[in-house]
């Protein structure tokens, strides 16, 4: 009887010890984005982020609930196949609970059915509105803005009645997502698309699409309040410097554009008084999470955080807001419980998951650019910038950002 019990005691002394380390096993978050390659600024950036945001989430424990986080990355290299295989090696192999990522939205689009097939959270960081429309599975989760909250956010920056637009984008879901949702989100204000064009993703050459462009404009009857040229554009290349040297302005055609990282906003310097809207500028948000973030990054790095940094924090900022709510659990099924609804702080603020969509509803920034000499934005130069100078925070209740997956 004696060795019995003391056989069951060891068993229950036994299963407690191994619920207590499955309780205390690390939680694995695989960045699977594009390290190399056109996005590789914004990987980067991303990757910054998410470790501050991490740190600043769990006060510099880097655990939740005696869990530790062990973050993986991974290089896409903006290979869509690539991209695949990838994840599917952070869920069987690595066996990470959550994959973020990857950043371009067709290469992210690859993914989503790997994420399905092992019921696994992803969190892509693609901006494409397909991505939490038509291709969504319940498993995907958004932090980032997607192409309606781009666009939506332009609009009331831009649109009233006498208002008319023609738009340039690159020919992919990031462009063509993009216009389609400006185009509705223009004319609920007012305004009107009256021409589209779209380019190669590697075009370097802007002229014939220019000139098409102004012909759409110049001469066109009801738009007292403004004629615009609105380019949707990510990459190096700059579609509205070469616009700007044909001389749009002969037509009273005005050039207009969302936000961008600040390498981009340099260019901006050649547009002073033009508006937009945009995800994020480290001097537009008011908020202590903001300060934190803008203060250790200057410390850091010596230089400013940029619009997906910001980004990059939220996303781990939501995660481990997630987890807390799920009371430790990494179960996929106590996550997506978790991310519906949930309301969470970051560098802009308040943030809330939409249960519908698992899209982030957030504030967008009206800007007008300002033409400045700054040697805080980067650590080794100085330069001529074009500062979005905050107009006003366009707040979650101002947009009407539609439901695609249905």
């Amino acid at each position: 009887m004696k060795r019995l019990l003391t056989a069951t005691a060891f068993t229950l002394t036994a299963l407690g010890a191994a619920t207590s380390a499955s309780a205390a096993e690390a939680i694995k978050i695989a960045h699977v984005t594009g390290f190399t390659g056109a996005l590789s600024a914004y990987a980067e950036q991303l990757q910054v982020g998410m470790e501050m945001g991490f740190e600043y989430a769990t006060d510099g424990k880097m655990e939740v609930d005696g869990r530790k986080i062990e973050l993986i990355k991974k290089d896409t290299q903006l290979d869509p196949a690539r991209a695949r295989a990838l994840v599917e090696e952070a869920y069987a192999e690595d066996d990470a609970q959550i994959v973020v990522g990857p950043v371009a939205s067709g290469v992210a689009l690859a993914t989503l059915p790997i994420a399905e097939e092992y019921e696994r959270i992803i969190m892509p960081e693609g901006v494409a509105d397909a991505i939490t429309g038509d291709q969504w599975n319940r498993y995907v989760v958004r932090i980032g803005r997607n192409s309606s909250q781009d666009a939506v956010s332009n609009a009331v920056a831009l649109g009233m009645p006498g208002v008319c637009v023609a738009t340039i984008a690159q020919d992919y879901a990031f462009g063509r997502d993009g216009v389609s949702a400006f185009k509705k989100a223009m004319k609920t204000q007012g305004g009107e698309v009256v021409h589209e064009e779209y380019l190669p993703t590697d075009a370097t050459d802007f002229t014939a699409a220019a000139q098409r462009l102004f012909a759409a404009l110049k001469d066109r009857k009801g738009c007292d309040e403004g004629k615009y040229i609105f380019a949707i554009w990510a990459g190096s290349a700059n579609p509205l410097s070469r616009i700007q040297d044909l001389h749009p302005e002969r037509y009273d055609i005005k050039l207009a554009t969302g936000g961008n990282i600040l390498p981009a906003l340099v260019s901006y310097s050649e547009f002073p008084g033009m508006q937009g809207a945009g995800f994020y500028y480290f001097e537009s948000p008011d908020n202590k999470v903001n300060d934190w973030f803008v203060k250790e990054h200057f410390k850091r790095y010596n230089a400013a955080p940029d619009f997906f940094t910001a980004q990059g924090f939220a996303q781990s900022m939501a995660i481990v807001a997630a987890v807390k709510k799920a009371d430790g659990s990494t179960d996929s099924e106590d996550l997506i419980k978790a991310f519906e609804g949930l309301i969470f702080e970051t560098p802009k603020g308040k943030m809330i998951i939409r249960s519908e969509d698992h899209q982030a509803l957030q504030s967008m920034y009206h800007f007008r650019i300002k033409v400045e000499e700054r040697d805080d934005w980067f650590a080794d130069r100085k330069v001529t910038a074009g500062v979005p100078e905050l107009v006003r925070t366009i707040g979650i209740d101002q947009m009407n950002i539609p439901i695609l997956n249905k």
